[in-house]
């Protein structure tokens, strides 16, 4: 089959792999229809690259036919369509049930101290073989897939495998009462989509904060009071103007959906960049511990919301010796949650939205639409912020 594998930094390329097979009896295999490009890929295309190997498939957000199960999959039969989540979770263990589908007891990747596997990610994460490809080997498949309906386009429901849970979880996290205010800093496709469901569950202002133009003209046209960080001078100043809208107290909650691609730290992209360049032996190292943290928006997240209340953080951090403000955390007595995901804990809350009615506008959500041939050029293109892109969705 043909798939999207990892070569190097900034190097993927559309290679023939094995297709994939049962392994284990609650296996599926699924032929995908659709597969995201996802802000965290970019993290594998240039910034963790000590933790890749040459020839991983990449990509976590598909979406396609059932093919095969395995004997223990008694709730998919061949045919079925079917999201599948970025984790890989079981169901049963303490953690999923609990609701921390991310923590899976089952397939957390001990051996590395991280959580439940994913799906086209880092050796950190298990290297499972990933969905920008024409077949996927789903393990766990007795839990994990979602089943959809025939008939609506991939559109309306691929976004359950990753940018629908991950942004219905900033919101939730965030805990913005009804009638409140919220500032969501980052308006890619997570940041966009947690202000929608902001205002869907009832927010009376939204605030987004971007510097790319076409995401803050794409949300400004869903109601959000968007603010431009190329017309400030300073980070006070934005946060003082949002201040000025909120009876100088600031937002009830703040949702940081930037993570390890703030603009901030020349620091930390000299060591990205060093790291990169290193042995990996030497690399993996540095890399943990230092690489991918430019905090400046969680600074400002920190600074902008009103005291007593919420930052919700669903960007993507991960490194480990970046100084917090534990002062004024303190001192502002801040309600902090974060965390990947839990996909499965939020499917059954999403789907009533996903009607013709389309609330939440994800049958026109993708920006971009391209072959499974044309990944190399949609990763710098998404890379680049070139084109207008926001979010790319590939047909193998």
């Amino acid at each position: 089959m043909k798939a999207v594998t990892w070569q190097g930094k900034r190097d993927v390329r559309v290679d023939d792999v094995p297709d994939p097979k049962i392994q284990e009896p609650t296996d599926a295999v699924i032929r995908i229809t659709s597969t995201g490009l996802c802000g965290s890929d970019l993290h594998l295309y240039e910034v963790l690259t000590p933790f890749m190997t040459p020839g991983d498939i990449l990509g976590h957000e598909p979406m396609g036919i059932v093919e095969e199960v395995g004997p223990e999959v008694p709730n998919l039969r061949p045919g079925d369509r079917v999201v599948v989540p970025f984790q890989i979770s079981c169901g049963h263990c303490f953690m999923c049930s609990a609701g921390l589908q991310t923590q899976c007891e089952t397939t957390q990747v001990t051996s590395e101290g991280m959580g439940a596997a994913l799906f086209g990610y880092t050796r950190l994460y298990g290297a499972v073989p990933g969905a920008q490809a024409e077949y996927l080997r789903v393990p766990q498949a007795h839990y994990g897939p979602i089943k959809v309906p025939h008939g609506p386009a991939d559109d309306r429901f691929v976004y359950l495998s990753d940018v629908l849970p991950t942004a219905w979880q900033a919101v939730a996290y965030a805990d913005v009462p009804r009638g409140g205010t919220v500032a969501v800093l980052g308006l890619g496709p997570i940041g966009d989509m947690a202000c929608r469901i902001a205002k869907a569950r009832g927010a009376e202002r939204v605030f987004g904060v971007d510097l790319v133009p076409e995401r803050l003209a794409r949300a400004r046209r869903r109601g959000v009071e968007t603010y431009d960080l190329r017309d400030f001078d300073h980070e006070k100043e934005l946060v003082a103007a949002i201040h000025d809208e909120t009876g100088g107290r600031g937002p009830d909650a703040v949702i940081d959906a930037v993570g390890t691609e703030a603009h901030g730290s020349h620091v930390a992209r000299l060591v990205q960049q060093t790291a990169s360049a290193m042995p990996r032996a030497l690399s993996g190292p540095l890399s943990e511990r230092f690489s991918v943290d430019r905090l400046s928006a969680l600074h400002m997240a920190i600074d902008l919301v009103r005291r007593g209340g919420t930052l919700s953080l669903i960007g993507v951090y991960g490194g480990s010796a970046d100084p917090m403000p534990m002062l004024t955390l303190f001192d502002k007595q801040l309600q902090i949650r974060m965390g990947q995901a839990n996909v499965r804990h939020w499917t059954d809350e999403i789907l009533p939205y996903l009607t013709d009615e389309d609330p939440l506008g994800v049958d026109d959500f993708a920006t971009h639409r391209v072959p499974l041939a044309e990944a190399p050029h949609a990763y710098e293109m998404f890379q680049r912020k070139q084109d207008g892109a926001i979010k790319v969705l590939m047909t193998p």
